[in-house]
């Protein structure tokens, strides 16, 4: 499922990131890996707070599709 669709404060695994190579790398540089715990912190005007390796990052709704959990 994509990570839009998790709960504010569940733990999620990342299953595999989708979409253009340009898109994966930009995740992946922010910490989004296949195998890395996420959670979901918040959801503001269509942007998710993740917190994800001791950070937190605000992606578009539609970048936070590309995750899958």
């Amino acid at each position: 499922m994509p990570l839009t669709l998790a709960r504010p404060g569940q733990q999620m695994c990342i299953r595999k990131i989708t979409g253009k190579d340009e898109t994966q790398k930009f995740l992946c540089n922010l910490g989004f890996v296949a195998g890395e715990t996420v959670t979901v912190v918040s959801e503001i005007s269509g942007n998710v707070i993740i917190h994800v390796k001791d950070t937190r990052v605000a992606l578009s709704r539609q970048l936070a599709q590309r995750i899958m959990v």
